[in-house]
């Protein structure tokens, strides 16, 4: 706990474009969470570079990332937005970390499997190691919850397992976090294939709507989305194409899928599809206002990143410490 709040962590990595996914799915709730838990929002590049990245754009989209965060409503002052290379305790516990996670364990990953599988001409360690990084992410800060999705539970059980061993072995020394159960985030599926969620990652262009998108390009992505043929607008489980479309017109507008039937009862696809398309431009507007805004005042953006990098080494340190202690190294002369 940190001022008497627990504390919550989580973070996106810095390679791709955020999607409306990502918005309505994560951060967007993020915003909400402050007034409860002392947040830990990082922006986590080490984790970026298991797949080859292009440096200058690395550092510009982690740059971009950490600011749509302040954009999306995050107040700097209030979290801790920073970036995870910025603070030397993320690498320096994963390295602890990994001396107390069985290979076993990793080889159970199945996110490695498929990321083995995309990048199958750079199977790197960092990739089979990628868990304990995570756990590292997590333990550093004492996070008493992480927000997260189905597929970054199996991560979350890990280090549960990890802290759990460790403190067997030294005493209480980590906080054991819980999965983040609140309400939850709107899942965003694909626009071209409702079967897989909306990823930033997608090669078809017109299967996400990315933050950045101006209007025309929304409109245009959302008259392409794929549907059925069926042309009644009904919360079906055999409408998948529709059925995304009604929860993104929803977390939009904060209507519910009934009242969206009644609205739509009688009218086409391609009314509704329009009036889901308005509906994004309209949220994502003054996301990308500030952002604009934002990114024009290098001095405030650099202010930030400095602060915020010192506040999240300065509660890593605490927690490295105390770990380095209980395995046996020596304490650091002043």
């Amino acid at each position: 706990m940190i001022d008497g709040n627990k504390v919550l962590f989580s973070g996106m990595q810095a390679t791709g474009t955020l999607t409306l996914g990502n918005y309505l799915g994560a951060l967007k709730n993020w915003v909400t969470l402050s007034d409860e838990y002392q947040c830990f929002y990082s922006v986590v590049d080490l984790h970026s570079i298991t797949v080859r990245q292009d440096p200058a754009e690395l550092r510009k989209r982690a740059r971009n990332l950490l600011t749509l965060y302040i954009a999306a409503g995050l107040d700097p002052e209030k979290n801790c937005i920073y970036y995870q290379s910025q603070v030397s305790g993320h690498a320096e516990l994963s390295w602890i970390l990994n001396c107390f996670t069985y290979m076993g364990e990793l080889n159970r990953m199945t996110q490695y499997k498929d990321k083995a599988a995309k990048h199958a001409d750079n199977i790197n360690a960092g990739l089979f190691t990628y868990p304990v990084l995570m756990a590292a992410d997590i333990l550093l800060y004492q996070s008493d919850v992480v927000p997260v999705g189905k597929d970054q539970l199996q991560h979350l059980e890990i280090t549960r397992d990890i802290a759990q061993r460790f403190n067997a072995i030294y005493g209480d020394v980590f906080t054991i976090p819980e999965p983040y159960i609140g309400k939850a985030g709107a899942k965003i599926m694909s626009l071209q294939d409702p079967s897989k969620k909306m990823s930033k990652s997608d090669e078809n262009a017109n299967a996400s709507i990315y933050l950045m998108d101006d209007p025309d390009t929304i409109i245009r992505k959302f008259k392409r989305a794929v549907t059925d043929s069926e042309a009644c607008v009904r919360y079906r489980e055999e409408q998948p194409g529709i059925c995304n479309l009604i929860d993104i017109y929803c977390a939009c507008t904060g209507k519910t899928p009934e009242e969206v039937e009644k609205e739509f009862d009688g009218k086409g696809y391609g009314d509704f599809k329009l009036a889901v398309g308005e509906a994004v431009v309209d949220v994502l507007k003054p996301v990308q206002e500030r952002f604009a805004d934002l990114c024009k005042d290098k001095a405030y953006i650099d202010g930030i990143i400095k602060t915020n990098a010192e506040k999240a080494n300065y509660y890593a340190t605490k927690t490295l410490r105390k770990v380095q202690k209980k395995v046996g190294f020596p304490e650091r002369i002043r």
